[in-house]
């Protein structure tokens, strides 16, 4: 058991960071023993701990005690822990000297952590505070330069490895189903269905700029193949004929992503609406985020989209701001899929403060809004589902790899070959940190002009190789939830603890994992130092399960 000493205005956010790192934690009471306590408040109790990390800038109380003298103050560094890379957003207190310590976490040549030995408690002295940390990653989020970094995962890990460092054993439940390392949603933001709702607007002139024109243009540079380059402008010539009905339209998306995506189901986000561009929208180009397609125009595919374990969710337009619009769409969506249970994403990631509050009065499952336009990868620093401050239900499943943020022109401009490369790193921190990975493929990428089907065809196998979890957003999320329903009691006499779910006797989609470590032997808890031993037990939440330090877990059937 871990005992928390925070900051009296970092309850939700202690709370939150151990839904996420989930294993068995209190805020601290004096009466109980802990083997780890962590503290960010700045009056450190006394405690007979085999490991206190304290954490935060300026002075803490046991700051003369243990030798440690504060030196230069910062706002922001890059932090390294042998081979992990953390940066920290809020200020950060580098360490000027030390009386026996240890340097543990460096930022360039200067001590960020030390790790000192006082009597049989080992203290690790952090200069950063991790609940403020956690506090920026799931309300600001990571600026772009840093969006390739697991930030909160790193966090979780480092917490990790110095509790095991100091062979205390440790019960978790890890961020990923029994029988797979990560989770993977497969999302469309369903923008357009076809080109032939686009007639002289600027959707066709632009198609037929990009395709003629522009195609030439990017076949010069290397950027698009010769067959390619033929196809985009068979498309274009054929655009009378798509008008008239005679041919295919080379835009309409279902059909390609069922074939594309054959036993995988995935989440299609529908905007309810045709013709609405929505209310405070910024921007010289804001009348062009209405759709041109009605839900009655694809009511012909929602059963085989259906029929596929494919889910419906929200495309939001003024759901972000307004209550009243909020549930109007959801009304709209909730008419076609006739499921009780739907989510949604915001078009164009709109968002502010007061989103989350918005959208959960509305009504919404789940939101899965939060991530880079301008990039791929970890805005709120985590792949795992979690809930944004405020929020005293809704879910938030971040997504991470988009299409037309690695493509676009205008924004990354990436070759195949180098988006390959920044996809393959996101899906090897999936396998290693677990949670979801959450993909989104627009309606026309796999056609002319764009072309980047071949490219999500690869990309999905390259997923396969790795066993994941494939499910909707909604399945995603609700095992996530199942897992945030467990909580954890003492033994009592004990100094074991329980592990009960509050959602036991309904249906989980997979069981949980009860990972148990039991370290060897006493390392320094480095990154560095041989992985601990660990055992995974698969858990359906039926029966209680018990975790003692002094003996082997078990399942109580009673």
């Amino acid at each position: 058991m871990i005992g928390v000493v925070s900051n009296p205005n970092q309850s939700a956010v202690v709370k939150e960071f151990f839904e996420l790192f989930k294993t068995p934690w209190e805020f601290y009471c004096p009466a109980q023993v802990y083997d780890v306590v962590l503290v960010s408040a700045d009056q450190v109790p006394e405690v007979k701990a085999k490991l206190l990390i304290v954490c935060g800038a300026g002075t803490k109380s046991i700051d003369a005690r243990i030798g440690t003298v504060a030196g230069e103050r910062q706002h922001g560094a890059i932090l390294s822990d042998e081979n992990l890379t953390l940066p920290v957003f809020g200020c950060l207190q580098k360490l000027a000297k030390t009386n026996d310590g240890t340097a543990l976490v460096m930022t360039g040549t200067e001590i960020a952590g030390v790790k000192i030995k006082a009597g049989n408690c080992t203290v690790i002295r952090l200069g950063y505070d991790l609940f403020d940390e956690v506090q920026v990653l799931l309300t600001a989020g990571q600026p772009i330069e840093n969006a390739h970094i697991p930030t909160l995962e790193i966090h979780i890990k480092m917490l990790r490895n110095w509790i095991l460092g100091e062979g205390i054993p440790l019960l978790e439940i890890p961020p990923a189903p029994s029988g797979h390392s990560f989770t993977v949603c497969l999302t469309h933001d369903i923008d357009f269905v076809g080109i032939r709702n686009h007639k002289f607007d600027h959707t066709m002139w632009g198609f037929l700029y990009r395709s003629t024109i522009g195609a030439i243009r990017k076949f010069l540079r290397g950027r698009l193949r010769l067959a390619h380059l033929f196809a985009t402008w068979r498309a274009a010539a054929s655009l009378p004929f798509v008008y008239l009905g005679w041919l295919r339209d080379f835009w309409e998306p279902f059909a390609w992503y069922l074939a594309a995506e054959e036993g995988l189901p995935a989440t299609y986000f529908l905007i309810p609406f045709k013709g609405r561009a929505g209310e405070r929208v910024a921007g010289l180009h804001a009348s062009r985020r209405a759709a041109a397609y009605d839900l009655n125009d694809i009511s012909q595919w929602i059963a085989p989209l259906k029929a596929a374990g494919c889910e419906l969710g929200v495309h939001g337009i003024d759901a972000w701001h307004s209550v009243e619009k909020g549930r109007a769409e959801l009304a709209r969506i909730k008419e076609i899929s006739g499921e009780p249970n739907v989510g949604v994403r915001m078009h164009w990631l709109l968002q502010d403060a007061n989103s989350v509050s918005v959208l959960e009065r509305s009504g919404y499952a789940y939101d899965s809004t939060v991530g880079y336009n301008e990039t791929i990868g970890y805005r709120a620093g985590t792949s795992q589902v979690f809930r944004p401050f405020g929020a005293k239900k809704i879910l938030e499943l971040p997504l991470h790899i988009q299409d037309g943020a690695m493509f676009y022109p205008q924004r990354l401009n990436l070759s195949e070959q180098e988006a390959a490369k920044r996809c393959h790193a996101l899906i090897d921190n999936a396998n290693k940190f677990g949670g979801v990975l959450t993909i989104i493929w627009h309606d026309r990428s796999h056609a002319p002009e764009r072309f980047w089907g071949d490219f999500y065809v690869r990309l999905i196998q390259e997923i396969k190789s790795f066993g994941p979890w494939f499910t909707t957003a909604s399945q995603a999320v609700g095992w996530f939830q199942k897992r945030r329903d467990v909580r954890f009691e003492r033994l009592v006499g004990d100094t074991g603890v329980r592990a009960i779910s509050d959602s036991a006797g309904t249906e989980w989609a997979l069981p949980l994992n009860l990972r148990v470590y039991w370290p060897s032997e006493k390392s320094h808890g480095r990154p560095s130092s041989p992985p601990p031993v660990f055992k995974d037990l698969p858990w359906d939440g039926m029966n209680a399960f018990e975790f003692s330090p002094t003996s082997n877990p078990c399942l109580n059937c009673s």
